[in-house]
């Protein structure tokens, strides 16, 4: 069965013959399933209350140690945003009661971030539904499949430099 990226390159393949699309058969299908991931995720998390983005800042922060605490700086990281981007996100957690933050004692200039109980309350509740969630969405691969398609993908994140949180 083809799918759109095949009807894409098909169209090159006639427009431009001559031309090699081939990379074009991974990177498309790679920027197509992440937009239809990213829109289901985006539904369930919608279907909760909640934004994905905000369940992402509260999952990092609900794996991040014991305590449920992070500096600013090293959510910011994991999060892949920018410093005021990340304040902005904080400030609408705190509004919502789902997570406190304050200057660290032993360095004023560094915010530490933790959970409420609200926060790690609803974190703790959406986290099974997610996985099940994205267990449904993977349901057209089978186990081996899947693992074999996490191992290229972490081959090509490494080779791209993405090694780090």
């Amino acid at each position: 069965m083809d799918d759109a990226v095949d009807a894409i390159t098909a169209q090159w393949a006639r427009t431009r013959p001559g031309l090699d699309v081939s990379p074009m058969g991974v990177i498309g299908r790679l920027s197509r399933a992440s937009r239809l991931v990213e829109r289901e995720v985006k539904d369930f998390f919608q279907a909760s209350g909640l934004e994905a983005w905000e369940f992402d800042m509260l999952a990092t922060l609900l794996r991040a140690n014991a305590e449920h605490t992070m500096c600013m700086k090293d959510l910011a990281g994991s999060a892949l945003v920018s410093p005021g981007a990340l304040t902005n996100r904080m400030d609408r957690l705190v509004e919502r009661g789902l997570v406190d933050r304050w200057p660290a004692p032993e360095n004023r200039r560094m915010v530490l971030v933790a959970l409420t109980e609200k926060g790690e309350r609803l974190a703790g509740e959406l986290l099974e539904g997610h996985m099940a969630n994205e267990r449904r969405l993977l349901a057209a691969l089978t186990p081996d499949d899947q693992e074999a398609l996490a191992g290229l993908l972490r081959r090509l994140l490494v080779s791209l430099g993405d090694t780090e949180l």
